[in-house]
């Protein structure tokens, strides 16, 4: 819809996705229907609707709230409708900000459900009265949950969720003073995995390094509880939990002097059992997940077993304090030109990284290194280091070639294109296919539905409902297939305007590229380049044009295809370095 001044927009929002409240759907339409009794039935032509589901109203931070203010602050409609106040924010100082910017921008808000204009003096008052009440609402949920975690801290259970490496979560039963049989939580050593949480205390404790950590892992085999290989942050991940920490003097001196809460008794810190924190990391949907500070921490001795002593699991938080500062940054004066395009031929991505010499032209050294080399110490991968400004002049070389005969490339991208609208005749005829199966299986529901009233026999009945339930089963098999087939055939055709541009592009690399700063060479490489490949001695331009098929990872296959230049004997040599 092209937005104006005459469109509306419905704001809908639900924090979580349940069946109770009123769903974002149901939100909407009660909006349309406000929207047409007070607008007129031709404005809900011009109505545009913003959701967010699966988003709290602690905050602002929402995408489609986000884009419904930038679209406001462009003045593309003259109203905003929600359901209900809340919908917007729960927080007084959002929601005022929001009034007066609305205000400012001649933008009336409205709330069908406490009926309020701010179009009218009244109105504007009134939801500013409104608005504390729903900031008193959210205060005291939160006071309600800080409170309940004080009563959970009480018992030390386990809260569900993704357990921790080294447990396992296992039910137990309790009866209390009524009688009444209670199911809980706890967490239950996993000794093959408490073997691999002490190696990483150990490791990290012996060379005071993430990196070298990550190292031994990978050199030894070690994988996640998700069959993941380690990387520096998951292990920081658990160096970091006090799950692992067994309760001690040292631990209990750790907690009171970092003003943390503490539900256990000094007594409870028995040298056995291992610590649960509450309230210890800020999960806020959309945002990385952070720790909170350790005085917001509510601390209680847990029902499982420690692994790791205090005195030790301190001193690795001191050290991971210290060695923060110590923690890699990217070179400023980066002048690669492929990264994020090179990759080893063991699969892993290539980084350049920066030599303290300068080359006779008085430009940075720097050689380009996989990523897996380095991770593991050279044991999984030993492939050698490519000399980075030797590489980039390469590929640089290689395209001004092009340039030269733009009849390979541009004939490979015009069979890319023929192949894709071929294929894609076959995608839409099965497409076709499975949305007349879908149709059939969802008439042949309907009527086994509006007959299910007319039969009387329990027998016949049971029957009638098994086959519905297998029709529901089909149409959900179908819906999960065509949705497959149009995410494959989405985003792959080359357009007649993509295919001008590179076109266009390729004419002008040649004459322009050594005008152009670093940011802006890297983005001409990236417009005409989809890969480059590095297998120790030689390396392999891909392309755009070829296939996936062609371009297969780990496996690489096609490379002595049109669409895959590898770089001349001259120019493709690598640095020796291993």
């Amino acid at each position: 819809m092209q937005l104006n001044e005459d469109c509306i927009a419905i704001y809908s929002r639900k924090s979580r996705f349940t069946e109770k409240g009123e769903s974002i759907g149901n939100q909407a339409e009660l909006c349309r229907e406000y929207i047409q009794v007070h607008y007129g039935t031709e404005a809900l032509e011009h109505v545009v609707v913003y959701e967010d589901e699966g988003f709290s109203g602690g905050n602002l931070n929402r995408p489609d709230y986000r884009k419904m203010m930038a679209a406001a602050k462009k003045r593309k409609f003259k109203a905003i409708v929600v359901y209900r106040l809340d919908r917007i924010s729960r927080n007084i100082g959002d929601f005022a900000g929001l009034i007066e910017e609305l205000a400012r921008l001649d933008i009336a808000f409205i709330s069908i459900k406490e009926q309020f204009d701010t179009s009218t003096p009244m109105g504007r008052a009134m939801m500013y009265i409104a608005s504390v009440f729903s900031q008193l609402e959210r205060e005291t949920i939160a006071e309600r949950i800080r409170d309940n975690m004080h009563e959970l801290a009480k018992t030390g259970r386990w809260l569900g969720g993704t357990t921790p490496t080294g447990y396992s979560s296992e039910s137990v039963k309790s009866i209390n003073i009524d009688g009444k049989t209670k199911k809980a939580c706890r967490l239950k050593l996993i000794p093959e995995e408490a073997k691999v949480v002490r190696l990483i205390f150990d490791k990290y404790v012996e060379t005071d390094s993430l990196t070298l950590t990550e190292t031994e892992l990978l050199n030894q085999g070690y994988k996640t509880k998700n069959n993941k290989t380690f990387t520096r942050f998951s292990i920081k991940s658990i160096l970091q939990n006090p799950v692992y920490a067994i309760a001690d003097q040292e631990m209990y001196d750790y907690f009171v002097n970092a003003k943390s809460e503490l539900f256990s008794g000094k007594e409870n810190f028995d040298g056995v059992h291992g610590i649960m924190a509450y309230n210890r990391t800020d999960q806020e949907k959309g945002k990385t997940t952070i720790l909170r500070p350790l005085n917001e921490w509510i601390i209680s001795v847990g029902l499982h077993p420690g692994i790791i002593p205090g005195k030790v699991w301190v001193r690795v938080q001191e050290s991971l304090k210290r060695n923060k500062s110590k923690s890699y940054r990217k070179p400023r004066s980066n002048e690669a030109l492929l990264t994020g395009l090179l990759y080893c031929g063991c699969g892993s991505r290539m980084y350049p990284k920066l030599d303290r010499r300068r080359s006779l032209d008085g430009k940075p050294v720097y050689t380009y290194t996989c990523k897996m080399k380095e991770r593991s110490g050279s044991s999984i991968c030993n492939q050698r280091n490519a000399n980075g400004n030797a590489l980039d002049a390469a590929v640089t070389a290689q395209i001004r070639l092009l340039e030269d005969d733009q009849g390979i490339f541009l004939k490979q991208l015009e069979q890319s294109r023929s192949s894709y609208m071929g294929n894609r005749t076959d995608y839409e005829e099965r497409l076709a296919t499975l949305q007349q199966n879908r149709n059939t299986s969802e008439g042949k529901m309907e009527t086994l539905m509006d007959s299910l009233a007319e039969v009387s026999d329990a027998t016949a009945r049971s029957a009638v409902v098994k086959r519905i339930e297998q029709l529901s089963r089909e149409c959900k098999e179908l819906d999960s297939r065509i949705h497959e087939l149009k995410a494959l055939t989405a985003g792959h055709a080359l357009s007649d305007i993509e295919f001008d541009v590179l076109r266009q592009l390729l004419s002008s690399f040649k004459s322009g590229i050594d005008e152009m700063p670093v940011e802006q060479k890297r983005a001409a490489i990236r417009a005409l380049v989809r890969r480059v490949i590095w297998d120790g001695t030689d390396a392999h331009m891909i392309l755009f044009g070829a296939s996936e098929e062609e371009i297969g990872y780990p496996e690489i296959k096609g490379l002595d295809q049109a669409a895959s230049a590898s770089l001349s004997p001259k120019t493709r040599r690598g640095d020796d370095s291993k």
